[in-house]
């Protein structure tokens, strides 16, 4: 256990690697409660979520999930999140633990006549349930990704969502915090593994999601991220205009994903330099696959040395170890 935004965290409880191949084989679940969550309600909700978040809040219909970002005028990342549209006039936003306060207060500052914003995080928990039989042992059929639905679990009255952050099927489960231990034990019951911090890094990393906090930040901007999918660039937020102009002329830097073609474990903060080539950067990301049995990171990288198959040399701890750049997602589930 370790302490994390205010949480005592469970990093493991058999081991990362167990944990992480009990996911990509069969499922695992975690202990995802530390999470934000956020209501936002009222007439003018829609138009409040639509001039703070980069996506297009206007394309949910009730029942449907978007990922975004909270950006800063500069086109930093304040926070990536995903806003759930629960009705007409209600959304459920769910936010990162240590950004939790900083979000609450952003789109309380921001707040219109007709919308409330409260903080309900210590209301419910999540739980999320992931892998390729994880509908299976839950007795859940196929959904869309990016939805949600009101259903009971067991008993208990949960909110399926049809989101994760492992790159395999799966879903989240949200319920009341009164009801979290029967819930939690329900899913062990059906056979899924339990899994801690530690397996959720190595498993998002491998098919190169973002980690707020070390690759994307107020810092880095949402084009150099690679996260400009998630941008409705005719739309109007905070720090539209900045990103529009980002795209336009292309950014000083990428954020890519990495393969170790030495032996060596990166890590973040450790410095990249590119053959033959002035500037470099930094790892944001680093960790041994345990499904590739070799070192993968993400980082930032000058914009012209971002393609595919750049070689890249990596300082690990005071010893060059060269990498390659690769396509996204590094592990492929064929392989």
């Amino acid at each position: 256990m370790v302490p994390f935004a205010g949480w005592e965290m469970p990093v493991q409880y058999e081991g990362v690697i167990q944990e992480h191949r009990a996911v990509r084989g069969d499922a695992g679940v975690f202990d995802v409660s530390h999470m934000g969550e956020l209501e936002v309600e009222g007439p003018t909700a829609r138009e409040l979520l639509q001039t703070t978040l980069s996506n297009d809040v206007d394309r949910l219909q009730p029942g449907q999930a978007q990922y975004s970002l909270i950006t800063n005028d500069a086109g930093g990342i304040v926070d990536d999140v995903i806003v759930y549209r629960l009705d007409e006039h209600r959304y459920f936003v769910v936010v990162n633990a240590s950004n939790r306060e900083t979000d609450f207060a952003w789109f309380k500052e921001r707040e219109l006549r007709g919308s409330d914003v409260r903080d309900v995080s210590d209301q419910y928990a999540l739980l999320a349930v992931q892998g390729p039989r994880a509908l299976e042992r839950l007795d859940l059929a196929k959904g869309t990704p990016f939805t949600f639905e009101l259903a009971e679990f067991d008993g208990v009255e949960v909110m399926i969502n049809r989101t994760g952050y492992t790159g395999e099927e799966g879903v989240e489960l949200a319920c009341m915090e009164e009801d979290a231990v029967r819930v939690w034990d329900a899913i062990l019951a059906r056979g899924v593994t339990p899994c801690g911090l530690g397996a959720r890094d190595t498993l998002r990393l491998e098919v190169c999601y973002p980690l707020h906090g070390n690759d994307i930040g107020p810092d880095r901007d949402a084009v150099s991220s690679g996260l400009t999918w998630a941008c409705a660039l005719d739309t109007e937020f905070t720090g539209v205009a900045r990103l529009r102009e980002l795209k336009e002329r292309g950014p000083d830097q990428k954020l890519v994903p990495f393969v170790m073609s030495e032996k060596a474990i990166p890590r973040q903060h450790m410095r990249i330099s590119v053959s033959e080539q002035p500037g470099g950067g930094e790892v944001t990301s680093g960790s041994h696959s345990p499904m590739l049995d070799v070192g993968i990171g993400m980082g930032y990288v000058p914009a012209e040395s971002a393609k595919s198959g750049t070689e890249l040399v990596i300082d690990v701890r005071g010893r060059s170890k060269r990498a390659e750049v690769v396509k996204k997602p590094i592990y492929h589930k064929e392989q």
